[in-house]
């Protein structure tokens, strides 16, 4: 065992340290591109195929082996210059020891195996910490694809709910506007009537004067007063059909106010029916934990389709945050994601909806800063309490999570 300041190359490794560097600090995406280019062309074997080679390879000093060396070398950098502050075994291994229970297990293993005072009592611990933290990784991973598999269908109930409540609500708010409709016609109708009828009384009263100003004389006033009953009688039947109708019209007016306030507490209703379900559809995708107490930090939200912005607000507001947003360079201007990045504390990014250059501002923003960040692929409510979660977990650094990929 090496006992200089030199560390140990990848071809320097025992064979049985070389299946979970392999396998833990390189993922098969990044290994699967790594030598399809130093083969020249796209390589066809499966993933076992691809690590049992890789694994052959690195036994030795070869073109793959230093290639590999340098691209865990690169990726693993941090945790390399913090292993090298320690001088002795023993407080290498207490390094180790706190490294492994991180997010960063990788470069621990890395920089723990190739260090010059890694001997033989350390190795044979890291190799045996690495193959039971590898079993469990694998139990959680069936479980958490269980509770996905259980939510996605809850998910689906859920929305079929929804649909049904939307399609109930649009029928009925249909109806309503039908029946105003009819209602308006008929109060303008009787209006019509009822300005006729009134024009006639007045025609009539008119010539009840005119009779009442012609008569000759007295052997005419019998037949005279008759006729003036007759007239009188008349303006009497046409002045209880006037009221008539202007009752009626009132009455329809009434009910097409009627009408009117129904169709807009149906609105209302319908609005109020689509919130309750939405907060109850992300209420059950984020039953997994609680939200941490983000005691008055602000929480830049980058990226996210619009329908979903409410929501995040109402999430990060709800744990005592204050909720800042810029959409990534849909409609807000890039140059403004700078001032935003600079008055957030904590920092989501959804990087499968903002520009590339968005997304290049913000990593370069929270790497120069040291400021805590989340990467979600996704825009869902689920996915922002899983971030809020992580950003309550987190204490230092910035936080990766699932390596998502950069912006479409």
């Amino acid at each position: 065992m090496p006992r200089g300041s030199r560390r140990r190359r990848l071809w320097e490794l025992p064979a049985q340290a070389l299946c979970p560097v392999i396998g833990v600090c390189l993922p098969m995406p990044v290994l699967r591109r790594k030598l399809g280019k130093m083969l020249g062309g796209e390589a066809l074997a499966n993933d076992y195929e691809m690590h049992c080679g890789a694994i052959n390879e690195c036994a030795r000093r070869g073109p793959i082996s230093e290639m590999l060396q340098k691209e865990l070398d690169q990726r693993f950098s941090i945790a390399l210059r913090q292993s090298s502050q320690h001088k002795t075994a023993e407080s290498l291994t207490r390094w180790w020891n706190a490294a492994q229970q991180g997010n960063d297990v990788g470069g621990a293993l890395w920089g723990a195996l190739t260090h010059a005072r890694c001997d033989a009592a350390l190795q044979e611990q890291v190799l045996r910490d690495i193959h039971m933290l590898q079993h469990q990784v694998g139990a959680a991973n069936r479980a958490d694809l269980q509770r996905l598999d259980e939510l996605q269908d809850e998910h689906a109930i859920l929305t079929r709910e929804l649909a049904q409540a939307q399609s109930r609500s649009t029928r009925l708010l249909a109806e309503r506007a039908r029946e105003l409709e009819l209602s308006q016609a008929e109060c303008l109708r009787l209006r019509g009537e009822l300005l006729a009828r009134d024009t006639l009384a007045a025609g009539l009263r008119d010539e009840l004067q005119q009779l009442e100003e012609s008569i000759p004389g007295l052997r005419h006033r019998h037949e005279q007063a008759r006729h003036l009953q007759t007239q009188q009688d008349r303006i009497h039947q046409l002045e209880r059909a006037l009221l008539t109708s202007r009752q009626q019209a009132e009455r329809e007016q009434r009910r097409a106010d009627e009408l009117q306030q129904a169709l807009v507490q149906s609105e209302r209703q319908l609005t109020q029916q689509q919130t309750q379900t939405a907060q109850q559809a992300e209420s059950q995708a984020g039953a997994e934990g609680a939200l941490p107490s983000l005691d008055e930090r602000s929480v830049l939200c980058v990226g996210g389709r619009p329908a979903v912005v409410p929501i995040y607000r109402q999430l990060i507001e709800r744990t005592g945050g204050r909720f800042l947003h810029h959409d990534g360079g849909e409609e807000d201007a890039v140059s403004k994601l700078d001032a935003s990045l600079a008055a957030a504390d904590l920092v989501i990014c959804q990087t499968g909806c903002i520009s590339h250059d968005a997304y290049w501002r913000v990593k370069d923003h929270c790497k120069r800063h040291n400021k805590k960040c989340v990467y979600i692929e996704s825009p869902s409510a689920s996915g922002m309490r899983r971030a809020l979660g992580s950003l309550g977990v987190e204490e230092h650094a910035e936080v990766e999570g699932p390596q998502p990929g950069l912006p479409g």
